[in-house]
């Protein structure tokens, strides 16, 4: 029977350094990276011009890439998926994924605080203008009421960063 492969995924606030890490991760692990961002920007060009557009064509893709995934992680390929994983919901797509591929998970959990997040959503503008539409402090704010902190009932193989333990929901 051949090894699967192992899905690596990343849950943190907007400026958290999610692409950063999933860049490392891939690099450590010999794994496929697949940027959200940049499927975005191959299959919808100019179309992103607000955050309900974000989710709809997010929304679009994933089948497409679901597919692709199970098969890589089948054939025992590891992969990094540079998408969010902010929401129950979100991780719940993630943990379906790994369940019909038969495989492990890592959710690198980026627990930054707001301040450390909004300075670098800055500084990635300064460096990036071409997403300062979107890189500010209120979509930051937007983007940030939606988020929920993963907690003990999903059980999630979890690496954890910053300084707080996971939460167990019923607290």
């Amino acid at each position: 029977m051949r090894n699967k492969g192992t899905l690596f995924f990343f849950c943190g606030k907007m400026g958290a350094g999610k692409s950063t890490v999933a860049r490392q991760v891939a690099s450590k692990h010999g794994a496929v990276l697949l940027s959200e961002d940049e499927w975005l920007a191959a299959h919808y060009p100019s179309l992103i011009h607000d955050f309900n557009d974000y989710i709809t064509y997010s929304n679009l893709i994933k089948p497409f890439i679901k597919q692709h995934v199970v098969s890589l992680l089948q054939s025992g390929v590891n992969v990094v998926m540079d998408f969010p994983a902010n929401t129950v919901k979100q991780r719940s797509w993630f943990l379906r994924v790994c369940a019909e591929a038969e495989c492990q998970h890592e959710m690198y959990y980026l627990d930054i605080s707001d301040e450390q997040c909004l300075a670098q959503i800055g500084e990635r503008r300064r460096q990036q203008p071409e997403r300062g539409e979107f890189d500010t402090e209120a979509m930051f704010r937007l983007v940030s009421g939606y988020f929920e902190a993963p907690a003990l009932h999903e059980n999630l193989n979890i690496v954890t960063s910053g300084n707080s333990p996971l939460k167990d929901s019923n607290e």
